[in-house]
């Protein structure tokens, strides 16, 4: 497979998985190779570029980002989030355990394999990995609220969602959920409306250089401590995407009516409870997720 083609199916898969609240692009690009390509591109906001760039080197300067595997992620991001928003929030109105089920084997797939690529284990890498469950389980579990919606509102969402999103384990989607914007952002994004999606896109384009520069750090110089933490919050965010729950409390959130509290159960205790289509057809989903998982780790290693 081509490179670039390989790039702009990883951000088609990204896109994906960031328009479901509970699951993370992050996570995606862990699974297919590219997250610290990514985060090392991103973090490249240096006195070197500056210099680049008052000699406008313009070639320099593309290089000096990665600009185009930049340019071909994004690009399979986008036409993702454009082209299946509608289709993953049918699938998640009206199929939830069938879609919660692919990615909970997705994600445990993923927290597995990033286990295995810590290089030292000892007691503060465990301590870091219950943290992490900790703060993943946490921040799945909280309650939306609404919010005033203004554009200063759009912009820090932006900011907000996209840190989330390039972290494994948190969900851009479902952070816009807990600040109140998610039915907003999902809505301009449908209706084309403009200046939403420029002012969105302006704060996660500052949210996402600031943070991705911290990362970069964090991976290069304390990598066995940071990938527990994100282990730990990929596993805790297991928490949101349990497949079989039941509503026991609803919020209006703009036009969407958004689950609030949940009762997570065993399959079996489900009202009305079918033994294929709510428990045998989900568990075929977990293992094909991570089978798709270990698939895309193994040819990503082979790469």
């Amino acid at each position: 497979m081509p490179e670039w083609l390989r790039v702009y199916l990883s951000g088609v898969l990204m896109g994906a998985a960031d328009i479901v609240p509970g699951v993370s692009g992050g996570t995606i690009a862990f699974i297919v190779g590219i997250y610290d390509r990514l985060i090392g591109a991103l973090s490249q906001v240096n006195g070197e570029a500056l210099k680049l760039l008052r000699q406008r080197n313009l070639k320099g300067v593309w290089r000096h980002f990665d600009g185009t595997f930049l340019l071909v992620l994004v690009l399979g991001i986008g036409s993702s989030i454009f082209t299946l928003a509608g289709v993953m929030s049918e699938l998640l109105a009206n199929s939830p355990i069938l879609l919660w089920s692919f990615f909970f084997g997705l994600i445990l797939a993923s927290a597995y394999i990033l286990l295995k690529m810590i290089p030292q284990k000892h007691s503060a890498t465990w301590l870091l990995m219950l943290l992490g469950g900790v703060v993943g389980a946490v921040l799945s579990l909280l309650v939306p609220t609404q919010v005033t919606v203004n554009t200063p509102m759009v912009f820090f969402s932006g900011v907000i969602a996209i840190c989330a999103m390039i972290l494994p384990g948190i969900s851009g989607s479902f952070i816009l959920l807990m600040l109140g914007m998610y039915g907003y952002v999902i809505t301009a994004i449908k209706t084309l409306d403009l200046f939403t999606i420029a002012v969105f896109a302006a704060g996660a384009v500052v949210g996402l250089l600031s943070f991705a520069k911290v990362l970069n750090y964090l991976l290069h110089q304390h990598r066995s401590h940071t990938l527990a933490l994100l282990t730990g919050i990929m596993l805790g965010a297991l928490v949101k995407v349990w497949p079989w729950k039941m509503t026991l409390e609803t919020i209006q959130v703009g036009d969407k009516t958004i689950p609030a509290v949940e009762a997570r159960m065993l399959p079996w205790q489900l009202p009305e409870f079918q033994m294929i289509g709510d428990l045998l057809i989900p568990l075929v989903l977990m293992l094909l997720g991570a089978g798709l998982v270990i698939l895309l780790e193994k040819v990503s290693s082979r790469k």
